[in-house]
């Protein structure tokens, strides 16, 4: 169970932040000042990314074999599924919209987060030192 909750609770922890900064009618009076100077397109990809790496990180930590060897698609399809309630979500908010260019641009950061995570992990094995 502790190892569940180490892997997944970053993941749910996240997904927490980002429903509630949805929630916000005006998220912008919670936000740093520079990311008004980055395009709303990439601050999705930015969000999503980091779901995706998370995402990636639970499932190859997972003692099922079939969701570590297909940790990359299916942290796409996870952070790319909730990408698509979000903009569900805040098309009830007032003063939000939803659109599919947002889905967009989390689904295609969801997959640099998850293809960055998956780099990492394997320059890392690979440049590894052996235990003596």
């Amino acid at each position: 169970m502790l190892s569940v909750l180490r892997l997944w609770g970053p993941v749910c922890a996240y997904a927490v932040l980002i429903f509630y900064m949805s929630s916000q009618s005006h998220p912008e009076e919670s936000l740093p000042s520079f990311v008004f100077n980055l395009s709303d397109k990439v601050l999705h990809a930015a969000e999503y990314a980091l779901l995706g790496a998370l995402c990636y990180r639970a499932l190859r930590g997972s003692s099922n074999d079939v969701w570590r060897q297909q940790a990359i698609p299916v942290a796409i399809l996870l952070a790319s599924v909730y990408g698509i309630s979000d903009e569900v979500h805040q098309s009830f908010v007032p003063f939000r919209d939803s659109s599919w260019l947002d889905w967009v641009a989390d689904t295609i950061g969801s997959m640099l987060g998850a293809f960055v995570m998956h780099r990492v992990g394997h320059f890392r094995a690979t440049n590894s030192i052996p235990a003596a």
